[in-house]
């Protein structure tokens, strides 16, 4: 017996030092290409071009940083795609969670056919509505406009669905003394549902936030005007094109790699500040009624 015992305990630790060393390879597969870049974007010029994998500028340098900012004139992109990410994101918040709140009320009409709607959507590729879309947006003079990567993707529906179920999680005696009391619905939905539902708010927030800044397909399809290109067409260019150099210019490894690192820091920033209440809301999410 214990001879048995013995055995399943040896094969448990080397089943769990397996583990570990390929969770380990895992992780070094990804953190060493992120490391990688941010080295490179912090090496000079010369630095940059040597065909080797550094985990740290020697010696540390922002040239990268001050070419891509100002000769590649890259403040342009990040302004538009900050206001497109932060309106883009703000309405979808707002959006989601007024459709969730609606579909909470009890005795609403067409409740399922509604959910069922809902689902259906979910259903469909973002890429099979794209040339659809582009006809819309050019009936509607939208094209070569921030508010056509703005009202790509306004509302969806995992979002609705997600705050639904969060909304579900009010107890509905609250909103109902509340009526009696002889609030309304506006009022009922900003200042008790909302702040019981700030883990779905902010994992919606997240991902729309994440989409918003990475659009590039959108951008690409609905935006032609230089002008009015967003950060990832611009990194595009950058990194892809060879439109961008001329014949007394190079565009070297450190200013490719700080223009990579302008487009992940903003995701960076924001991620600690909503990472606790991620994992609840998705959670609750995943809820089914």
């Amino acid at each position: 017996m214990n001879s048995s015992l013995q055995k399943k305990s040896f094969a448990s630790r080397v089943f769990d030092i397996i583990n570990v060393l390929f969770l380990l390879c895992l992780v070094l597969t990804m953190v060493i290409p992120f490391v990688n870049t941010f080295a490179l974007a912090f090496s000079t010029n010369l630095n940059s071009m040597k065909p080797s994998i550094i985990l740290w500028p020697e010696p540390f340098s922002i040239e990268g940083f001050a070419t891509v900012w100002n000769r590649m004139q890259l403040y342009t992109p990040v302004q538009n795609n900050t206001i497109v990410t932060l309106v883009g994101t703000a309405m979808h918040v707002i959006l989601a969670a007024l459709a969730g709140y609606v579909l909470v009320q009890p005795g609403l009409p067409g409740k399922k056919l509604m959910l069922s709607f809902i689902l259906i959507t979910m259903t469909i590729p973002s890429e099979a509505i794209m040339i659809p879309l582009y006809v819309v947006y050019k009936d509607l003079h939208l094209l070569n406009s921030l508010w056509a990567l703005i009202n790509y993707g306004l509302i969806g529906g995992f979002s609705i669905l997600l705050m639904r179920n969060y909304f579900l999680s009010v107890p509905i005696e609250m909103s109902e003394s509340a009526r009696i009391d002889g609030a309304g619905d506006w009022r009922i939905f900003f200042t008790m549902y909302l702040p019981l539902a700030k883990a779905g708010l902010a994992t919606v927030t997240l991902f729309e936030f994440v989409s918003k800044w990475n659009h590039f397909t959108p951008a690409l399809l609905f935006i032609n005007n230089q002008a009015k290109y967003t950060l990832q067409i611009a990194l595009k260019a950058l990194i892809i094109d060879s439109d961008v150099t001329s014949s007394n210019f190079i565009v070297t490894t450190n200013v490719r790699m700080a223009g990579i690192v302008i487009a992940v820091l903003p995701l960076m920033i924001i991620y600690p500040f909503v990472q606790k209440y991620f994992v609840k809301g998705t959670m609750v999410g995943a809820n089914k009624e």
